[in-house]
């Protein structure tokens, strides 16, 4: 068991053995592993709906925290913020990254062994070189017509 488990708030291995719907908030919470990547801006192919991610970050992303600076009223302040939730996460997955826990679950496949919650690590995510933590320009820092610029590789 480790140490994300112990803190009495999250079920042994639950996201192995609990629906995603079923789950308490913080268990919800615990899945991010603080990659960053759901904070990038994306852009779809209309014709065929493909997702390509850039280097760019929401501007609330922190990039040295590796996480929403703003993340209680992260709404409020974006917009077209998507809160990601276990009502909405079938209307989501599909341009969330392929490495994300949400996405992972959704289509029930394990966790990566690199997740926090299998290692035991927060910083697992980054030592794996998962994390966008250190690559990414705030989106007020470029055009926004410049932002195929900016794609990047998906994580396989």
């Amino acid at each position: 068991m480790n140490a994300l488990q112990n803190n009495g708030e999250l079920r042994h291995k639950f996201w192995e053995k609990i629906p995603l719907t079923d789950l308490a908030k913080p268990e919800w919470e615990a899945l991010c592993d603080n990659c960053g990547r759901c904070c990038l801006l994306k852009l779809e192919d209309p014709d065929t709906a493909e997702i390509d991610f850039t280097n760019i970050a929401c501007r609330l992303f922190d990039g040295t925290e590796c996480h929403c600076s703003q993340y209680a009223l992260r709404k409020q302040l974006v917009k077209d913020c998507v809160v990601l939730t276990p009502e909405n996460i079938e209307r989501h997955a599909y341009w969330m990254p392929i490495t994300c826990a949400y996405r992972l679950l959704f289509e029930g496949k394990p966790l990566h062994d690199w997740h926090p919650l299998i290692s035991g690590d927060p910083d697992s995510v980054h030592e794996a070189g998962i994390s966008m933590r250190y690559k990414t320009l705030a989106e007020y820092e470029i055009n926004d017509d410049d932002l195929e610029l900016y794609v990047i590789e998906e994580i396989s």
